[in-house]
């Protein structure tokens, strides 16, 4: 009877451990919806779209983009924070997710109590794009004209507490000038009016502005990374006339925070099996650094740019009125 008992339990037991595996295995067995809490069109959809194409070619399953935008990009991720915890619902999204709330006087959800991390995909250099019509070519001229025109300049941000948002703000404070923050819905709008010529100014991630730029759009006069890019080397970097400035976005995949580990880590795997695809080669041609790694990898990234982004909203007195 012991023996018999003891061999139930380890039988019990083993099929415990191998659970998770199956799941793994089974996943996923029907479409994806993977939401992007913004309007198409913009950088964040175009990135997105290209990881989730990829999804669904690996796995045989459609991984399908749904654009839920409004509330600054809360009305999106809410449906997923609250959306049952199996993996068939999940958040695409950029850096804004995590520093928007930051601005916010109350927000549904929680980003690190009710979201998983599952896969970091980029990370995008800004560029600075300035309307072609305006006597700016590069930097210098650009802090030269906002000193003649105090407060007369307007920059575009897509949202409230995005990467661009605070990088707007830092160079305000860097160059040691003053222009009117004109906050939009989305990038592809804000893209609209400064190529219309209704804004003079927009900083966001290469990728939004490169096309504008080559077609004669608009003009970048600088970027934003450490490093010139490799797709605009002709455009300097904000830190050769300000030295020590750098900042980017970046963009990642999230599940509801209960989602099986098992399923998290599926989707890590698929997400850094993508990147290592084609997509690197078109992403990087576009100015973005490809960041696969482990779902440890991507907690700690978070956790470490949410503290840094939180002094840059508190010292900046970023609000969302």
């Amino acid at each position: 009877m012991k023996r018999q008992f003891l061999i139930c339990a380890s039988l019990a037991a083993a099929a415990l451990l191998s659970a998770p595996l199956v799941l793994a295995q089974a996943y996923p067995n029907r479409p994806v919806k993977v939401i992007i809490p913004f309007p198409p069109g913009g950088t964040l959809d175009a990135v997105g779209r290209m990881l989730v194409q990829r999804m669904s070619e690996q796995t045989g399953q459609p991984f399908v983009v749904e654009n839920r935008a409004g509330g600054n990009g809360t009305i999106g991720a809410d449906v997923v924070a609250k959306a049952a915890a199996d993996g068939y619902t999940l958040l695409f999204n950029a850096s804004t997710f995590t520093t928007a709330p930051m601005t916010m006087k109350s927000v549904p959800y929680s980003v690190p109590r009710d979201f998983a991390p599952v896969a970091l995909v980029a990370q995008a250099p800004l560029s600075v794009a300035i309307n072609k019509n305006l006597p700016i070519t590069d930097l210098k001229s650009l802090v030269a004209y906002a000193k003649a025109n105090p407060g007369k300049m307007t920059f575009a941000v897509g949202s409230i507490g995005s990467a661009g948002h605070l990088s707007t703000e830092l160079l305000k404070r860097a160059a040691g000038i003053e222009y009117t923050v004109v906050p939009y819905k989305g990038t592809a709008p804000a893209f609209q009016d400064l190529i219309g010529g209704q804004i003079d100014g927009f900083i966001d991630p290469i990728l939004g502005s490169l096309q504008h730029h080559r077609a004669g759009l608009l003009r970048v006069v600088a970027v934003t990374s450490a490093k010139r890019t490799p797709n605009l080397p002709e455009v300097p970097t904000v830190a050769e006339s300000l030295p020590g400035y750098e900042f980017y976005s970046w963009y990642g995949l999230w599940a509801p925070v209960k989602t099986d580990r098992a399923i998290q880590q599926k989707l890590n795997a698929e997400a850094n099996k993508a990147l290592a695809g084609d997509i690197k080669d078109k992403l990087i041609a576009q100015g973005l650094i490809v960041s696969p790694g482990s779902i440890e990898d991507f907690v700690k990234f978070q956790t470490e740019d949410m503290a840094r982004s939180q002094k840059i909203i508190t010292d900046g007195n970023i609000r969302l009125e």
